[in-house]
């Protein structure tokens, strides 16, 4: 028997760092405490020395090597199909357009300027599992075609002289994904082959470490990183999430006045926008005077708060006809591979409940329930779900909500790929969300 069985940390094996937090805004630290109290207590009053074990034996141990599995975890494998076509709903870029994207430098101001002026069509957010697989052998290719050692490639892609490009080789690497940018390519593959990545936990040192290098030098994350010894965009999602406000910071479950506060501050700040995707979550937490970041802001929102605003306070439960309308609007994407599914997408005004989060949580359900799905690819999962999901459930309750309204740096803190883990098509969509979430923390 546990003492909290509801909790999710047995879905954590494989978390991203936004899984934890969404596990922690859920958990009252006070019953813990309480729970732990009366044990202590309990103990002294009949006097028994509980066995408390040291810190350290709770800690990770290193991986110690042996010719044996034991002790070491699953990794969920990804099995890719490349010889089926890229999917139905992403066009081809226009030849003009994919050459420039390729060859052209250009920042999210002038990316947003050809948008409007050429309708440019591109891609943001995190790379899928076959994106990445093609950059890893477009920049395979380009090493051995051309015989250069490893050290060589690495000379290619950090150049003593940040501003000494190889123009030839990103643009060779970016050609590999048409729809991204050259900009996105160089800043993906930079972060993909960086030194200093998955560092592991930030120790207070190097808090205080980041806190002067910006104290100093402002937010210029390349030169912070050479003075910290993280990567740029650690050193950019360290700070501004955890190191701004830290000391106003509120952890653990939300007060139903954090609640009914975060709720008025998103409304007034819709003004036509989409309630889910297009806030600017920094701002959302400045409101709340940094009690809470931007991450927990958004979080809270998108998997709770939001729902409950839809529904005017109605309880709602995931149905079987919910998951009949995901695994047949997945379907109709004809993607390669789940990697690639745009989440924030799959609604629309006739089933617009679920959040993007909740909807690839369902979807990673749905799929770890077939056996053998680690060495399927996405189309005989589909095939599964598709009989699975053939007909429509007989009691129908579309989760319909009326519309309620008062009249877009690469990168990210997560870079794994995983299903959904592309926050967006970009400006395949019929509008793009604010970029500055577009790291999808």
């Amino acid at each position: 028997m546990t003492l909290f069985p509801t909790l999710p940390f047995p879905e954590l094996a494989f978390a991203s760092n936004e899984d934890v937090l969404r596990a922690l805004q859920d958990l009252d630290l006070s019953k813990i405490a309480g729970v732990l109290k009366t044990l202590t207590d309990a103990a002294d009053a009949a006097n028994i020395t509980l066995p408390i074990a040291s810190t350290s034996a709770i800690l990770p141990s290193a991986p110690v090597a042996g010719s044996g599995t034991s002790g070491k975890t699953k990794k969920h494998r990804r099995t890719l199909d490349l010889t089926v076509p890229s999917s139905s709903s992403e066009p081809a870029s226009h030849p003009g357009h994919a050459h420039l994207l390729a060859n052209k430098w250009m920042g999210a101001d002038k990316l947003a300027e050809l948008v409007a002026s050429e309708g440019l069509v591109y891609k943001k957010g995190k790379f899928s599992a076959i994106e990445i697989k093609q950059v890893n052998e477009a920049i395979q290719n380009y090493r051995t075609t051309r015989g250069l050692s490893e050290e060589d490639l690495n000379r290619i892609i950090f150049p003593s002289d940040e501003k000494k490009k190889d123009a030839v080789f990103w643009s060779e690497i970016s050609i590999a994904v048409p729809l991204r940018p050259i900009v996105a390519v160089y800043q993906y593959v930079r972060r993909a082959h960086h030194p200093m990545k998955q560092q592991g936990k930030w120790q207070p040192e190097e808090d205080a470490k980041l806190i002067q290098a910006v104290f100093s030098l402002g937010q210029q994350w390349e030169k912070v990183a050479q003075l910290v010894g993280r990567m740029a965009t650690d050193c950019r999602d360290r700070y501004r999430n955890h190191i701004v406000d830290r000391e106003k910071r509120v952890n653990g479950i939300w007060s139903a006045t954090e609640e009914e506060e975060l709720t008025r501050i998103v409304i007034k700040m819709q003004k036509g926008k989409d309630l889910d995707t297009d806030i600017f979550w920094g701002k959302v937490s400045e409101m709340m005077d940094g009690k809470r970041s931007r991450q927990q802001c958004r979080i809270k929102w998108t998997d709770s708060l939001s729902k409950k605003f839809k529904t005017d306070g109605v309880s709602a439960r995931w149905s079987t006809h919910d998951a009949f309308i995901l695994v047949h609007k997945i379907d109709a994407l004809s993607v390669r591979d789940d990697t690639e599914i745009d989440w924030k997408s799959i609604p629309d005004s006739q089933w617009n409940l679920w959040s993007a989060h909740i909807l690839q949580r369902r979807w990673l359900t749905m799929k770890k329930s077939i056996k053998g799905f680690e060495d399927m690819t996405h189309a005989e999962i589909m095939d599964i779900l598709r009989v699975k999901y053939a007909e429509m459930p007989s009691y129908v309750k579309v989760a319909k909500v009326p519309p309620r309204s008062d009249e877009y740096v690469e990168g990210s803190d997560n870079d794994e790929p995983r299903a959904g883990s592309s926050t967006g098509p970009g400006t395949l969509a019929a509008k793009g969300g604010p970029d500055e979430d577009d790291d999808s923390e």
